[in-house]
């Protein structure tokens, strides 16, 4: 009377489901082939005789009843004898005997108790999270007698515990591989996997005589744009670049996203370096119109370096920086565009990825330092300020200036936490001489582009001057023109509360950028500050002296005093003061000391 599935003979849970129409049992599908459905075929039989069999085969763990018309009507659970009968078919099953004495009948015969219950139905397009949610809510004992399942509200089959667990299961790890493998914002493979195949390919490559493309891709001031529309259209740019990578490069080829703005193309079976070449060419012509995102039209580029395996390096983590070095040349000429990794790429070493990770460390090693160098007021020749430069004190290669580190702390965004600490460390110190008695001195500080444009930045300088006890009108905040030149009104608001704490505000290397005058005509900066490119040379270099007399006649024009820094020689100083700066900065009169040094310097020219 009973035929088993090929499913029951793989040692899946027996189901058992008896059928009251005459056309037998409808098919069985899938439910969102996700539930596995174990269906076993009857034949044509009363519920008297199906019940004694459920009674006696014991691998039988539930048994549903439809009715004629295809609708579920109940399941009946061998540890608990569910019982949910609709009244048309309890006289046909128990006849004419109460509810009450089948019970009793079958106490014996039956194992557990014998709750009625009404048997779980779901649709067939319910999902398995939902299933899973609805057993859970409506008791665990569902695992074990299986769910109804539903098509057009006709009876579609059975989804025993056992294959709902294995289906979460498989999905869940599905899910874990996912994560640990994917970027989970693009889509594509993050940095792990990226590193797994790019390591498979070389050693592949290696066995078969054959070279492999690396390009390492950086979004051209992407943390600008970040940093000025917002996170999510940030992330809405960095999913549209992933698609055209994706687009231009071959179905063969691995795109991936090493991080932030990072991504990077696995090239394998190529012929030589001009494939490369050929996919570079075509990234870098596939972003030069306007990408529209979120409602917006915006301009980016790419900076590609290209290194070849094994021709560049046979060392897969060596490769990888020396495609990163290329590209960063492709950055310092001007962006937008590719180079391959030679000889003669002056930015790669070895230990720039070394130097990264350390930096990351020597905030909580305490292995920064800042120096401090006086700026002088060219009429009375008495110190006007001090600006404090940071110092890197670093356990293996000594002390590191600026130069060599804050690149690579403003590309990974360390920036941020080293300027927070720059700001407290001179607050600190700043302190300390008024404590000791030192003669009012302003301290000027640089500020990062990046650090400036944090949303809570004022915020954590608030912060930061309340734990300090200082004087805020004992600083100046030097700022650059990239940093104030972009949303204007924003940093009209920011600049002006900075003002009302009573810092002063200083624009730092001017005239290397590009400065909007009617924004600085509104801005309440106090000082200009004149890069010292201008001011090395200016008295063999006409082009110089004239720049730097322009730029101090639109400084007072603005009412603004003039700084001029880079000062190493008596002639540079003779031609700054013919050109009626009011400050000057640099290694002629002094250069950077630290903070004890300083001190003793001071107290010696008030002496």
């Amino acid at each position: 009377m009973q035929t088993k599935s090929e499913t029951e003979e793989q040692n899946y849970p027996s189901l058992a489901i008896f059928n009251l129409t005459e056309q037998g049992l409808p098919a069985c599908p899938s439910v969102a082939q996700l539930i596995r459905l174990v269906d076993s075929a009857l034949e044509s039989a009363s519920c008297q005789e199906i019940l004694p069999r459920f009674h006696q085969e014991k691998d039988l763990l539930s048994l549903p009843v439809v009715s004629k018309h295809g609708m579920p009507v109940a399941i009946i659970d061998r540890h608990h004898f569910m019982e949910f009968f609709a009244r048309p078919f309890s006289k046909e099953v128990f006849g004419k005997r109460s509810l009450k004495k089948i019970k009793e009948a079958t106490r014996d015969a039956l194992i557990g108790a014998f709750p009625i219950a009404s048997p779980i139905v779901v649709d067939i397009a319910t999902s398995i999270d939902d299933v899973a949610r609805i057993i859970i809510d409506t008791g665990m004992q569902h695992m074990v007698n299986g769910i109804i399942i539903t098509q057009d509200g006709r009876y579609a089959g059975v989804v025993h515990g056992h294959d709902l667990l294995h289906e979460i299961t498989q999905r869940k790890q599905a899910e874990l591989h996912f994560l640990a493998h994917y970027d989970a914002l693009t889509k594509i493979p993050n940095r792990m996997l990226f590193s797994d195949r790019l390591s498979h390919a070389c050693r592949e490559a290696a066995r078969n005589q054959r070279e492999v493309a690396l390009l390492f891709i950086d979004v051209d001031r992407f943390k600008q744009v970040n940093d000025s529309l917002g996170h999510r259209f940030g992330d809405a740019l960095l999913v549209a670049i992933a698609a055209n990578l994706q687009a231009c490069a071959r179905d063969s080829d691995t795109v991936a996203r090493l991080g932030g703005d990072e991504f990077a193309i696995l090239m394998e079976f190529i012929h030589g370096p001009e494939d490369a070449e050929v996919l570079a060419q075509r990234l870098v012509a596939s972003i030069q119109q306007p990408m529209r995102i979120l409602d917006r039209e915006i301009s980016v580029s790419f900076s590609i370096g290209i290194a070849i395996f094994p021709r560049d390096d046979s060392r897969v983590d060596i490769l990888l920086s020396k495609a990163d070095a290329a590209m960063y040349e492709v950055k310092v000429s001007g962006r937008n565009g590719y180079r391959q990794f030679s000889a003669s790429t002056t930015s790669f070493s070895s230990e720039r990825s070394v130097l990264e990770a350390e930096l990351k460390l020597a905030l909580a090693n305490d292995e920064f330092m800042l120096v401090y160098q006086p700026q002088f007021d060219l009429v009375s020749k008495q110190v006007a300020g001090v600006e404090a430069l940071i110092r890197w004190n670093h356990p293996r290669r000594g002390r590191i200036g600026p130069g060599e580190f804050i690149g690579i702390a403003e590309e990974s965004g360390l920036i941020v936490a080293i300027g927070d600490w720059v700001i407290a460390e001179a607050c600190r110190q700043q302190q300390a001489w008024r404590q000791q008695g030192l003669p009012p001195t302003r301290l000027a500080l640089n500020i990062s582009p990046l650090q400036f444009r944090q949303p809570d930045f004022i915020h954590r300088v608030t912060r930061i001057f309340s734990e300090t006890e200082v004087d805020p009108t004992s600083l100046e905040f030097e700022l650059t023109e990239s940093a104030v030149m972009q949303q204007a009104s924003q940093v009209l608001d920011m600049l002006s509360e900075l003002k009302a704490l009573g810092v002063h505000l200083s624009l730092d290397d001017f005239g290397t950028g590009f400065s909007n005058l009617g924004y600085l005509n509104r801005y309440p900066i106090e000082r200009m500050k004149i890069d010292q490119s201008f001011v090395r040379g200016i008295d063999q270099m006409p082009i110089n002296q004239s720049i730097v007399r322009s730029i101090v006649a639109l400084a007072k024009s603005l009412s603004l005093q003039v700084v001029a820094e880079g000062v190493e020689t008596e002639a540079e100083l003779e031609h700054v003061r013919a050109c009626q700066c009011d400050e000057v900065q640099g290694f002629l009169l002094a250069r950077p000391m630290p903070a004890e040094v300083f001190e003793e310097w001071l107290f010696d020219r008030q002496r």
